[in-house]
């Protein structure tokens, strides 16, 4: 290990050399079947033939030229996500806080707009939203903002998955622009709210005339068995965001918008130098094609109902067990008390995971899984657990 990397992670004493599908190989060649996909990232899995072409091709080619001038790749994804979600217009950034920071943006210039002083958003306990200033404060976590503090004005939190606290914020508040929510949270411990949270919300938002924000940077691009979240339910959010998984490990960020949400900026309110540029927007291209071509949001939806079912069947005799719960490939596992330890206990049978919430375990596997793989993970998770 060396010093001259800062010290902000945690890092497992494991260097991995190279990947195959769902498996990554260390620099020994002990090999690791990954079911954290790089934090559902790599939803095409490592080394996927037909990203890595792109990224050949496109690299031999041209990488950058700049928003200064037209991008034609840019362009044809900003299309393509258009016709996916239902949105009007898209703007490419390079992660999924500044995804996220774009959909605040916004949200905040349209208050201004309509003459509000201190426009003021919504958001949720145990969410997480990145960890820029402005993310970390609309995230829902303490250990996020501890030692950052004064943390950005404009941000009001509720609990998750509860409409009244939003009603009664409405009832109370003139000042509000927008809600911005985790359609599933991922690092809040894979929290699944009720089936009709959604549409209850953006009944609110109708009612009050304000934006509906989704951050869908985890949940997006087929993870949950729909290539958006939001696309279980039938409502449209006026901005969306999502990462991770657009870009199967190449870093890329969109926030997309509709309707009055996205006719907001005009030129000079928002931009990115690297965001978007023909190398990003290519390999974004490439995943989106094999996500559709592939049938892989239908896969994802069909595996991790199976994976759950097992799950359920192994473990529900418990006493350690509290909840399983999950949607397609987005899957945690509530144990009653703290249990960390589960990532190196996994590590050392092979296996790549994470905990998240100090007790939730975290499993959020390649899309392109096969049955046997599933089955691996189902196996070691409940020997596991069993186990303690």
């Amino acid at each position: 290990m060396t010093d001259a990397i800062m010290n902000t992670y945690g890092r497992m004493d494991v260097v991995f050399d190279r990947g195959e599908g769902a498996w990554l190989i260390d620099e020994q060649g002990t090999r690791y079947l990954d079911a954290l996909a790089g934090i559902a990232v790599c939803g095409l899995g490592h080394a996927n033939p037909a990203i890595a072409a792109t990224i050949a091709a496109q690299a031999s080619r041209l990488i950058h030229t700049s928003n200064l001038y037209r991008i034609s790749s840019q362009e044809a994804l900003a299309d393509k996500l258009v016709e996916i979600s239902g949105m009007d217009n898209v703007f490419v950034a390079n992660s999924g806080a500044e995804a996220n920071e774009c959909a605040i943006k916004i949200s905040r210039l349209y208050g201004r707009q309509k003459g509000i002083s201190d426009p003021t958003i919504i958001v949720t306990d145990a969410s997480f939203h990145g960890r820029t200033l402005a993310t970390l404060t609309a995230s829902g976590s303490r250990k996020v903002h501890a030692g950052f503090e004064p943390l950005v004005n404009g941000f009001v939190r509720a609990p998750f998955d509860n409409i009244e606290a939003i009603k009664k914020i409405a009832s109370n508040s003139k000042n509000i622009v927008a809600i911005m929510v985790e359609p599933i949270q991922g690092e809040g411990g894979i929290r699944v709210p009720d089936q009709n949270y959604l549409k209850e919300l953006r009944s609110i938002c109708d009612a009050n005339d304000w934006f509906l924000v989704l951050d869908e940077v985890q949940t997006g691009n087929a993870r949950t068995g729909k290539y958006f979240a939001y696309q279980h339910t039938d409502i449209l959010p006026d901005v969306v965001t999502t990462a991770k998984g657009l870009g199967n490990g190449i870093p890329i960020g969109v926030c997309l918008a509709r309707g009055k949400a996205s006719s907001v900026f005009k030129p000079g309110n928002h931009g990115s130098t690297f965001g978007g540029n023909p190398f990003a927007c290519s390999v974004a291209l490439s995943v989106i094609e094999q996500i559709e071509t592939l049938n892989i949001a239908e896969r994802a939806a069909e595996l991790g109902e199976r994976m759950l079912n097992q799950f359920s069947e192994r473990l529900s005799g418990l006493n350690c067990v509290k909840d399983i719960r999950g949607k397609g490939l987005m899957i945690g596992i509530e144990l009653d008390a703290p249990c960390g330890e589960m990532t190196a206990k996994a590590l050392e049978k092979g296996l790549l995971i994470n905990v998240t919430s100090d007790q939730v375990i975290r499993l959020l596997p390649p899309l392109t899984i096969t049955d046997d793989e599933a089955n691996q993970i189902v196996d070691i998770i409940c020997s596991l657990i069993e186990s303690t």
